[in-house]
């Protein structure tokens, strides 16, 4: 595990800092909630004091409970999953619009 500290910050500007990083895991000592992540994916900016990185579309893959911390995991939501999911929308969008259930 790494000595560094990572903060995250979610599009609507909640900052979850204190963060230690295991594999793609990051761990804090502070509960975490998976609300607080819902439409907050987007972007998303990953720092550990010295660099930041900004990933323009993640999703909550899992929160455990590990003893007194608690461990999550995000992911980039690749190309071709954004593009499915706006054709998806379109077609949902079009029969709305139509007056055809899908």
């Amino acid at each position: 595990m790494e000595d560094k500290n990572y903060s995250i910050t979610l599009a609507d500007g909640t900052v979850i800092g204190d963060l230690k990083l295991n594999g793609n895991n990051f761990i804090s000592k502070s509960p975490i909630a998976k609300e607080i992540f819902e439409d907050c994916c987007s972007p998303v900016v990953i720092s550990d004091g010295e660099a930041e990185e900004t990933h323009n579309n993640m999703e909550l893959v899992q929160i455990t409970p590990m003893g007194e911390e608690y461990w999550f995991v995000l992911r980039d939501i690749s190309k071709a999953e954004m593009e499915k999911i706006k054709m998806q929308s379109d077609i949902e969008y079009i029969a709305m619009m139509a007056g055809v259930e899908l």
